[in-house]
């Protein structure tokens, strides 16, 4: 049986995706969104605002345009879809830009040695005793990315989560590698009862008072220092790992649990999201994807399945697991004690 040209475009789809992202990428370094939030613009005035030379504006943003990121009015001006305008518009408290940013600064490189990664199993790139949260908090400018990045994908699911989670149950959480603290903003802003802690390393702790503070949320969020490896998590109600086990490997990722089902109060629940891989490993290819990532950025995180993970919550002590679907890709495990 001869494949049709169906599967021979798809192929072509997916060797040619690179194209499509680094567009994107591109257009959120260069501010493109934010720019236009303000006003429509012709081609010539778009790309003096985001300092580009003419010869590749009009490819650039009609590119834009088939991709379904922005608008041609039939005057030749250029407007946000109303999915940019929403997403993508910094000044906007939904802008999920900041993963791009982190994106097209170092994964997109990093993905360029993938071939070198799965013939050697070694990340990316040396870590010189480091893992690669350590690198990151010495520099300042990456450091920046890196905290927004995280805010930005863990936005959707957090909203999620401060939805579906049953919050009216319970009156204390501890956000565990909170970063900034996106998780306890959106569960704090949502539901007025809640006080949360976030726990992370000190450096993060200026990020996580500023963000709090921004969303005028410091008398009932707190940050407390602190290494999950050497430390006791803070005890809480409900203990949320937000993209974390996937950094490590089995036997830190099992050691995290069993600190959560410690920290967890009697009848509480501990709440672990992250981009899963299906349970047939067959489809949804985010969750491989992820942890194909987890090979370039770590030296033995990986990712895993739902069913992995009620496993090893059931060997912690927790019962009653069960996973549900978020958003961006990622679902939540859920495991009471």
């Amino acid at each position: 049986m001869t494949p049709t040209t169906d599967l021979a475009d798809r192929l072509y789809q997916i060797g040619t995706a690179y194209r499509q992202a680094k567009v994107l990428l591109s257009a959120v370094e260069l501010d493109v969104f934010s720019i236009l939030a303000t006003k429509p613009l012709t081609a010539a005035s778009l790309a003096c605002r985001i300092g580009i030379d003419i010869r590749g504006a009009r490819d650039f943003f009609d590119a834009l345009v088939a991709l379904g990121l922005l608008r041609r009015d039939k005057d030749g001006r250029y407007r946000n879809s109303e999915a940019a305008g929403f997403y993508l518009d910094r000044c906007l408290p939904t802008y999920l830009g900041g993963s791009f940013v982190q994106y097209n600064s170092r994964e997109y490189g990093m993905w360029g040695s993938l071939t070198e990664a799965l013939r050697t199993g070694r990340p990316r790139t040396e870590l010189n005793g480091q893992d690669h949260f350590e690198s990151i908090y010495d520099d300042p400018a990456r450091f920046r990315t890196f905290v927004d990045a995280m805010t930005a994908g863990s936005l959707l699911s957090a909203q999620r989560i401060a939805e579906r989670f049953p919050w009216e149950r319970y009156r204390t959480l501890c956000d565990i590698g909170t970063a900034q603290g996106c998780l306890p903003v959106q569960v704090a802003l949502a539901h007025p009862h809640i006080h949360g802690i976030g726990f992370d390393l000190p450096g993060l702790e200026p990020a996580y008072e500023r963000y709090v503070r921004d969303n005028g949320l410091s008398l009932r969020l707190q940050f407390k220092s602190g290494d999950f490896f050497n430390d006791a998590f803070p005890r809480a109600d409900v203990i949320v790992l937000g993209r974390v086990l996937h950094n490590w490997d089995l036997a830190t990722k099992k050691m995290l649990l069993a600190k959560a089902y410690e920290a967890t109060s009697l009848n509480g629940t501990v709440i672990v999201y992250d981009m899963l891989i299906c349970e047939d490993r067959a489809w949804g290819e985010s969750g491989l994807l992820s942890s194909l990532n987890m090979l370039l950025w770590t030296s033995a995180g990986f990712g895993y399945k739902g069913s992995d993970c009620m496993t090893w919550m059931r060997e912690a002590g927790f019962r009653d697991m069960r996973t549900e679907p978020l958003a961006g890709g990622n679902s939540m495990v859920l495991g009471a004690k």
